[in-house]
């Protein structure tokens, strides 16, 4: 299947089966969601309290998180709590996930749906990496390995013996596969195209799940990866007029945004798509094919760990 055709399919997907009222009750586990303060992450934790879990958002901005729990409070009658964490700063994250432990005692879900999507070139993280690339790909990696022993002691508790991972990805990885000498800022990152950089950071996501699955999946944890489809949230900010008059047209409602994840989370079903690839609206879909080799997901993992081991 070509590239256009596979984008095109994602774009305009059929209707939907599953539905945020097919979300089982949640009551007794713990949920953590990365970038909950707006767009598809918010729309994810509104359902999830509605189901009775207990629900984490992380955000970097602190006003705009207490703001997502004072609306979410609004709307579910329930509330959710604030875990402040900067993706593009590999301190602020280990600092989170250490918050974090210090005050939970299991994890049962974590949707990695936090992103960055063609910021101004000129943008880096903290660290000194792309910007996009640092945020979407190695601060959830980094998040996620400190949390691991969390998660794996959890499903040794939990009733059907797994946690779930689910990595926020999009159709754009099919615009660029992995070009490590562009990770970090320098002159063959300069010379990628912003669509380009954000592919691989997209692609990244896939890669990483799939490993994730590779290296824990026989402990009960559960990793996938997904497109939530073409949604209007705050990501659009830095695309260009006309990209974001297109995309009033295109784009879908925020509600179906949170669909596919919510599937891969929470749903009976999601327990047997471990190192899957979903695509709108909560269906098993095909990637592009180096997402799934075992050998580019060791490399990537591998300069993950030493990008991570001296935080």
């Amino acid at each position: 299947m070509g590239t256009g055709w596979s984008m095109i399919r994602e774009l305009f997907p059929p209707a939907t089966k599953f539905t945020a009222n097919d979300v089982p009750d949640l009551s007794g586990k713990v949920v953590l969601v990365t970038g909950a303060n707006a767009g598809i992450g918010k729309e994810t934790a509104r359902v999830l309290l509605t189901k009775n879990a207990k629900v984490w958002i992380a955000a970097r901005d602190q006003s705009k998180g207490e703001a997502a729990l004072k609306e979410l409070k609004e709307r579910t009658g329930k509330d959710a709590y604030l875990l402040k964490m900067n993706l593009a700063n590999l301190k602020s994250v280990k600092a989170a996930a250490d918050e974090f432990l210090s005050k939970e005692t299991r994890l049962d879900v974590l949707f990695n749906n936090a992103g960055v999507m063609i910021p101004p070139k000129d943008l880096v993280t903290d660290d000194g990496y792309d910007l996009q690339f640092g945020t979407n790909v190695l601060g959830h990696f980094y998040f996620t390995k400190l949390l691991i022993p969390l998660l794996l002691s959890s499903a040794k508790s939990s009733p059907d013996g797994t946690v779930r991972v689910v990595n926020t990805s999009s159709n754009g990885h099919w615009f660029s596969g992995l070009k490590f000498d562009t990770f970090k800022d320098g002159p063959a990152r300069k010379k990628m195209g912003d669509w380009a950089l954000y592919g691989q950071s997209k692609t990244g996501n896939i890669v990483f799940s799939a490993e994730l699955k590779r290296r824990y999946g026989d402990q009960g944890l559960i990793s996938t990866s997904l497109n939530p489809g073409g949604i209007k949230t705050e990501l659009q900010r830095h695309a260009g007029s006309f990209s974001q008059k297109l995309g009033n047209v295109l784009l879908k409602d925020v509600s179906f945004g949170a669909l596919t994840q919510l599937y891969a989370g929470t749903s009976p079903e999601g327990a047997a798509l471990n190192g899957k690839y979903l695509v709108p609206w909560a269906r098993v879909g095909a990637p592009r094919a180096d997402t799934q080799d075992p050998q580019l997901g060791k490399e990537l993992w591998t300069w993950l760990e030493e990008q991570v081991q001296n935080v």
